[in-house]
């Protein structure tokens, strides 16, 4: 009987040992998963407010970078008003001055024909005629006016239309003159000249001399050419338009040299 009772209290012992020991286990084991949870929750909110922070950071470099361009921006735009002001002010100027320069050539251009219409007006029509094309006054003289046909050499008539004509150039100023020789389609071959570029040449050269060497007009702002049947004026299918066609024109072109340099301001 003293063996049975002494055995209880051992094993009464034991469990209280064992519940004893479980108990605060348990607990232990939660309190640390929970204390774990807290310092992962934490970790991530540092991080997330770091990630915030960052944000912050760059949103405001981006606005004060974007403050400096709109100012830049907002700089170069009253820049460009003003200049374009003042470009706009420059160019109406300039376009009033160039107005005022055509107008002025356009005057002494029309003033010019209308002295050489009265100075050859004893001229017929199918003779020589004179008119204003593109800014230039053309004086058109036929070849019945000046040479027989297929020569170069100028008739007396044709040299004193080229005196009265020249009376008129010598008085005026800041013009130069081109000399244009024209023929008809009709070929062309002598021991002279050998086509119609030839004989186009030929007759504008003996004008220039005429009016340089004879009656003394200013070498330097004369031109010879020849275009030989490349520029009709009418249709080479009949006698009448060939007979057109073949004439010397005298092109004075007004000086462009005070043009050019308000062109270049």
């Amino acid at each position: 009987m003293k063996k049975k009772f002494s055995f209880i209290p051992i094993t009464l012992l034991l469990l209280s040992l064992i519940v004893t020991s479980c108990g605060p286990g348990k607990k232990l084991v939660a309190s640390r998963y929970h204390v774990d949870q807290l310092q992962k929750d934490s970790a991530d909110t540092h991080s997330q407010l770091n990630d915030c922070v960052d944000l912050t950071q760059k949103l405001r470099t981006e606005r004060s970078a974007l403050q400096t361009e709109n100012a830049s921006i907002s700089k170069d735009l009253k820049t460009v008003s003003a200049t374009s002001k003042m470009t706009i002010a420059d160019q109406a100027k300039r376009l009033n001055n160039l107005q005022n320069v055509i107008q002025s050539q356009k005057e002494v251009m029309t003033k010019l024909k209308n002295s050489i219409s009265d100075a050859l007006i004893k001229y017929k029509a199918d003779e020589l005629y004179v008119y204003i094309k593109d800014g230039n006054v053309y004086v058109s003289l036929q070849e019945k006016l000046l040479f027989k046909s297929g020569s170069d050499v100028v008739d007396i008539k044709g040299v004193a239309a080229l005196k009265t004509l020249a009376l008129v150039l010598n008085d005026t100023k800041d013009i130069s003159v081109l000399i244009e020789g024209h023929t008809d389609n009709m070929p062309i071959k002598t021991a002279t000249f050998k086509d119609n570029w030839d004989l186009s040449t030929a007759r504008a050269t003996s004008i220039v001399r005429i009016l340089t060497k004879d009656f003394g007009f200013d070498s330097k702002r004369i031109t010879a050419s020849g275009k030989g049947f490349f520029s009709p004026v009418k249709s080479n299918e009949t006698a009448e338009g060939r007979a057109a066609n073949r004439r010397t024109e005298v092109i004075l072109s007004p000086d462009l040299n005070e043009l050019y340099s308000l062109l270049n301001q």
